[in-house]
């Protein structure tokens, strides 16, 4: 019984390691791809936060239409945190669910992927991590642009390293197992329906340009954008980066983005699942 189960432990730790090496070789694929596309990639994650960086923070002050944020506070301070967060989440449904639409179209390149000596439902993870490198990545870019745009000073004190990095993180995943949701549940003729539908409704109801807690005059609208994710991702930046501004709670931040990430991912592999097989 003894070699036995030794037997079955090797056969297991080869099977681990097969499997690690097809994950990383997915990613490591997905990076070659982004370096050829690397003009396209950089213009996708630059062009959105230069735009609002740019209108709201300097050229509304330059022609005296600048946004009231109140208490001496400049509306590029309340900003900042909402701007990362929507280039995190545009990023993450952008890296998944468009190419997706591709994939699952004429062209059918996701049978290749699936050929790998990994389960089906780790090659839909290994697209979720894939984008969320890149996620973090566009919320790293939103600082050098919100430091040398303005036209009025932009004050960030980040009260917690720690809760920085957490939120980023798990928010670059969230928004990438959003994307494989989208993705999957889109036919890819589709796709064009994700900004309107999806996205744009997402962007102005996520609490990018104002707090959630100045909803309060607005209970009905302020109950009702609790289910969406970007929302707990401003707060969660907001309180790390501009803690001066009202908030949320940060267990009530991390406790909602780890129930979209389990429930993110879930539909996402099951909808990944269903496409690949049927």
């Amino acid at each position: 019984m003894t070699d036995v189960a030794a037997m079955r432990l090797e056969a297991r730790q080869g099977r681990g390691q097969i499997y690690f090496r097809a994950f990383v070789g997915l990613l490591l694929r997905d990076t070659r791809v982004l370096r050829r596309q690397v003009f396209a990639i950089s213009a996708r994650t630059l062009i959105n936060p230069l735009l609002f960086v740019f209108v709201f923070t300097y050229l509304f002050p330059k022609i005296g239409q600048e946004v009231a944020a109140g208490r001496g506070i400049s509306f590029a301070t309340v900003l900042l945190p909402g701007l990362v967060a929507v280039s995190i989440m545009f990023q993450g449904i952008a890296t998944v669910a468009l190419p997706l639409a591709i994939e699952f179209g004429t062209t059918r390149e996701i049978e290749d992927r699936v050929m790998t000596p990994l389960p089906v439902s780790g090659v839909a993870l290994a697209k979720i991590v894939f984008s969320t490198a890149q996620s973090v990545l566009a919320a790293a870019v939103v600082f050098p642009l919100v430091y040398f745009i303005p036209a009025t000073p932009v004050h960030v004190h980040v009260s917690s390293w720690p809760l920085l990095v957490l939120v980023v993180l798990i928010g670059g995943f969230v928004s990438g197992a959003m994307g494989l949701t989208i993705g999957t549940l889109f036919k890819p003729n589709q796709i064009g329906l994700i900004f309107a539908v999806i996205v744009v409704p997402t962007t102005f109801l996520g609490c990018v340009y104002y707090p959630w807690a100045y909803l309060a005059a607005a209970r009905w609208l302020q109950i009702l954008v609790l289910l969406n994710p970007l929302v707990y991702m401003s707060e969660g930046l907001r309180a790390a980066l501009t803690p001066e501004l009202p908030h949320m709670p940060t267990g009530a931040v991390v406790g909602a983005l780890a129930l979209l990430t389990v429930v993110l991912t879930w539909a996402g592999i099951r909808g990944f699942l269903r496409r690949v097989l049927t």
